[in-house]
């Protein structure tokens, strides 16, 4: 773009849904490995906004060393005669995209989960200044969002700084969601949709309602409805709700009609308000996932800032990996920490009287909207370490997923022999879709073929 000729490296749309492996990394901030990170916007009055000012507090990214990484957090300031409170969100969401657009400059999550990675390529290219990154942001913020008349922006290294202000930012953002809360899904007319993570999962497509929050637990019903307002033609449109199907499940004609136009065909129904059959699909910038643990018939939840393993021995890693991608998997199910608040909450699945198992943090933001007499019956990490203590666990405390268990007889398994054959196309499609790293490749008159198939037959 010729709007970016002194920015060292490239800056376009092609760059969205870029991966920059850790080897391949020059720093790396924020992330899994910093507890303390944030990114927020605020609306200011004109006055109080030095128009394009761009500020770096703590060190800038040519006085960091190879491979380190740091606390971080990006505050911008904007003003403008339309602009108001309930569009700081909607100019707060831009983030991700704006950063993508940067050659080499890798932007994931949001709000206090934010992870950015600069490559080495675009360090050595000449990229080795938040000065630059400000710079292309302010551009495309004041480009495509003409409502912003001033913004300035700082980035925040210091450690002590970012902590600060992200005890601040924590406070707005649940200032924010409890606005929203309240509005239930039958009284509109019209959900929201948003595409902003379809760079990183290109079937994805968030369905956001009165009580279901986005994935990415930053964009309420009202936000979309604001973002559709300002920018129509961006990543936030309109769903009209349609007719309800299934008022447990949440299915609804005029949500399977968009988010079928959405994904190009490949996702046709979705059930808003369970884990299972056609759940909604997840993208990557997720705040949790809900995980169906068999072994009790009921679920887990952990949340992007646990470090530690679930209670069926998987990290966050693992499970976020069984879920994303634009995929609908029984069982896995991306949500933010919003939706645990609703009503809705896994309605469909037994919502609270299912939930086996979370993170003692997670349980601790969300202990006002557990029913009271579940709360002492939900253990954490702090209570139980393996499956054979939740089992426990449940049972001793009486939580309504012990109702559920039935004694099984044991299954015998019968003996098989192996029969080894040679190489054969086992699998051939007319058509076979993949997306990947934000293409859809389509694979014509596709033959699959297996070095080994296995026939096991019983021995009768």
């Amino acid at each position: 773009m010729s709007m970016f000729k002194d920015i060292p490296v490239d800056v376009g749309v092609i760059y969205e849904g870029q991966r920059i492996r850790y080897h391949d990394t020059q720093v790396e901030l924020g992330g899994e490995r910093m507890d303390t990170k944030f990114e927020l916007v605020r609306v200011k009055p004109p006055d109080e906004v030095e128009d394009e000012r761009i500020t770096v507090i703590g060190p800038d990214i040519e006085d960091m060393e190879v491979g380190s990484t740091h606390p971080f957090g990006i505050y911008i300031e904007v003003a403008g005669k339309q602009l108001e409170e309930a569009l700081e969100s909607v100019v707060e969401r831009r983030i991700h995209a704006y950063c993508n657009y940067i050659e080499g400059f890798m932007h994931m999550n949001q709000r206090y989960d934010i992870f950015l990675r600069l490559s080495k390529k675009s360090f050595q290219r000449g990229l080795n200044s938040f000065a630059y990154i400000g710079k292309v942001l302010i551009r495309l913020f004041k480009s495509e969002l003409p409502i912003i008349e001033r913004i300035q922006v700082t980035f925040i290294t210091d450690p002590d700084r970012v902590r600060e202000m992200l005890a601040e930012a924590i406070k707005i953002y649940e200032a924010r969601d409890a606005r929203a809360r309240g509005l239930k899904d039958e009284e509109v007319d019209k959900f929201y949709g948003c595409t902003l993570c379809q760079s990183f999962a290109p079937t994805h497509v968030c369905v956001i309602t009165p009580q279901r929050y986005s994935n990415c637990g930053s964009i309420s019903w009202f936000d979309a409805r604001a973002s559709a307002r300002v920018d129509p033609k961006g990543p936030v449109f309109e769903i009209e709700r349609g007719e309800m199907i299934d008022p447990i499940k949440g299915e609804f004609t005029g949500v399977n009609e968009a988010v079928k136009r959405k994904s190009l065909g490949e996702i046709s129904r979705v059930w808003l308000y369970t884990g299972f059959g056609y759940p909604h699909t997840s993208c990557g910038c997720f705040e949790g996932a809900a995980f169906y643990i068999p072994e009790v018939d009921g679920f887990g939840v952990v949340h992007r800032g646990f470090k530690g393993v679930t209670v069926n021995g998987l990290p966050f890693s693992t499970i976020a990996d069984s879920t994303a991608g634009g995929r609908q998997i029984d069982g896995f199910h991306g949500i933010s920490i919003e939706y645990m608040r609703s009503p809705r909450f896994l309605q469909a699945d037994g919502g609270w009287n299912r939930i086996a198992w979370m993170p003692s943090s997670v349980k601790e933001r969300v202990t006002q909207f557990i029913p009271k007499e579940l709360i002492e019956k939900i253990p954490t990490e702090n209570d139980v370490k393996t499956m054979d203590e939740l089992r426990g666990f449940l049972k001793d405390r009486g939580h309504p997923v012990a109702e559920r268990w039935v004694a099984a007889p044991a299954e015998v398994v019968p003996e098989v022999k192996e029969e080894e054959v040679p190489a054969v196309p086992v699998a051939a499609v007319p058509t076979m879709p993949i997306a990947a790293g934000g293409f859809r490749i389509i694979l014509k008159d596709a033959k699959i073929h297996a070095k080994r198939v296995i026939i096991r037959t019983e021995k009768r």
